[in-house]
């Protein structure tokens, strides 16, 4: 079984999807592992880390012949897609929401396509949530970023010359990145306070040391269903919750969004009026511009200033630390492949069962199997 890492081709992305520490460990799992040349400098990966660790390092075009698996960060180029051997597996972050017509050469091409991404909320998936590992790293980021674009110093600071006061920081969405960005924060002195629609989201932010705001009327103690997830809030909840935010986010110095749906445009949070009630040099981060963005002057790839305010718009925020999210990204990747191999024969051996892989196949037999993306016709559009 060889396994093949080929350099990714979505510009910008500096991530890689093995590093030596996760090469070793596909080896053990009975696979050769392939390393297309220079693929891991944008993660202070070198060729000789590749090599040291077992893996052979070449040319893009030997790294994927005859491979039987291929990993990628994101949704390889056409010519990856090309080279891939009919029955060949394609595991990676494919966006098949935001992509779809995209993805058709790669249903076309026979190969059996998993969207990482797709990857279900279980116990047993929980090592392979590439969705959760990058969001962590994206969270962090996030402030860090907040903090270049602020200026100024995020903790209270008492000085023989006086006093500087410790920065507001408002989170809205307590997801994984929210949490984390609460808790850099919170490590940086600043003053934080988060918001989000899921009432259990109130105790992690405050076991964090972050200050939960919301209308928490008996509508707010209700809007969360058994599976945890939110439910549809009232057009009255909403308005009370959304005056609410305005006049808390006028007091703020720095504001993070991270609210995401998949498949959906990202909703609107901080409206270009609230943009204007911050103060001068007032920071937004929208985690979500990618989608849309959460605030309504945001700009993907850009640094808006509106009114004063910097709202950072920059992609792929987990790709700025490329080392750490390749890290994780690759440990990830070894999870979910240590259920499609039998590890005693070293060959694939897929569980077409299993709920993980149902749940994560997107392609198959020359056309797209996921049901999100069957509704929307087959692989001929």
């Amino acid at each position: 079984m060889k396994i093949a890492v080929p350099a990714e081709t979505t510009e910008g992305e500096s991530r890689v999807a093995a590093t030596p520490d996760s090469v070793k460990r596909l080896i053990a799992l009975g696979a050769s592992v392939a390393v297309e040349k220079g693929a891991g400098m944008g993660s202070l990966v070198r060729d000789a880390d590749y090599e040291e660790a077992g893996a052979t390092v070449d040319t893009r075009d030997k790294t994927l012949a005859d491979a039987d698996v291929v990993l990628t960060v994101q949704r390889p180029a056409d010519d990856i897609v090309k080279a891939l051997k009919s029955g060949a597996i394609l595991a990676g972050i494919l966006d098949p929401y935001g992509a779809r017509d995209a993805l058709t050469p790669l249903a076309k091409s026979g190969a059996v396509a998993f969207a990482m991404e797709f990857m279900p909320r279980i116990t047993r998936a929980q090592s392979m949530d590439v969705l959760s590992s990058q969001a962590n790293i994206a969270g962090y980021q996030a402030i860090v970023e907040a903090s270049h674009a602020y200026g100024r110093a995020l903790p209270m600071m008492m000085t023989a010359a006086g006093t500087v006061p410790a920065a507001k920081v408002f989170v809205m969405g307590a997801g994984v990145a929210g949490l984390q960005a609460i808790a850099t924060a919170r490590r940086l002195g600043a003053v934080v306070t988060a918001t989000d629609v899921r009432p259990a989201a109130k105790e992690q932010v405050e076991s964090l040391g972050g200050k939960f705001i919301a209308v928490e009327d008996e509508e707010f103690k209700q809007a969360e269903t058994a599976g945890g997830y939110a439910k549809e809030m009232s057009d009255e909840y909403k308005a009370k919750q959304a005056e609410l935010v305005a006049g808390h986010i006028a007091k703020q110095n720095i504001v993070v969004t991270t609210a995401l749906i998949p498949g959906r445009p990202a909703p609107v949070l901080v409206s270009k009026d609230m943009v204007e009630s911050m103060g001068e040099g007032g920071v937004i981060v929208d985690l979500a511009v990618e989608r849309g963005g959460n605030c309504e002057v945001s700009k993907l790839g850009e640094t808006v200033v509106h009114n004063g305010v910097k709202i950072v718009g920059k992609p792929n925020l987990a790709g700025e630390i490329a080392a750490t999210a390749s890290s994780l990204y690759a440990r990830n990747l070894v999870a979910f492949l240590d259920i499609l191999v039998d590890k005693e024969k070293g060959e694939l051996a897929i569980d077409w069962e299993d709920e993980i892989v149902t749940a994560t196949a997107l392609t198959k037999d020359g056309d797209f199997v996921h049901p999100a993306l069957q509704e929307k016709g087959d692989g001929d559009e």
